[in-house]
Formats: C-alpha cells, sequence, structure tokens
C-alpha cells in the first residue's frame, strides 16, 4: 500500500485563511483607506471606504469592533478569528 501524507494545516468550518492580526493592524494604521477591505476581498466596500474616508470614521469603528470581537468576515463569509 502506498502512504499518502495528509496536510497538517486544516482550515476549521467556519474559520477564514486571512490573518486576524493583520486584518487588525491595517484597519488601525491605513483603515479610512479601505485596505482591510482589500485585504480580505471585499473590493466594492473596500472601494467605498476608500472614496468616503471609511464611511467619516464610523464604519472604520465598527470594522475595528467586528475585527477584535473575532465576528468580522472575509468575502467566503468565513469569520476572521485569532489563532489562540
Amino acid at each position: 500500500m502506498a502512504d499518502r501524507q495528509v496536510s497538517t494545516y486544516v482550515r476549521k468550518e467556519g474559520a477564514s485563511s486571512y490573518n486576524w492580526i493583520v486584518t487588525l493592524l491595517l484597519c488601525l494604521i491605513v483603515g479610512g483607506l479601505g485596505i482591510h477591505r482589500f485585504y480580505v476581498g471585499k473590493i466594492g466596500t473596500g472601494l467605498l471606504y476608500l472614496f468616503t474616508f471609511g464611511l467619516f470614521g464610523i464604519g472604520v469603528l465598527i470594522d475595528l469592533i467586528l475585527i477584535v470581537c473575532g465576528a468580522f468576515r472575509d468575502k467566503a463569509g468565513f469569520k476572521i478569528k485569532a489563532v489562540v
């Protein structure tokens, strides 16, 4: 019998492959430009944030709270959570 290699990385259902800390830092540093939304694949809202300076700061604040709480989602709908 042939030995099969099994990948050591298995994505849990509902977990995103995007890095939580990168998303958080992008939101903190350049959130008004929507770069964190471009990073997770949300191009449409990224452009909206870019032209409205993060929906005048309110959208960035909401995104920041969602990221910290682990409720922010990527384009596919998976939650971006911190790896423990």
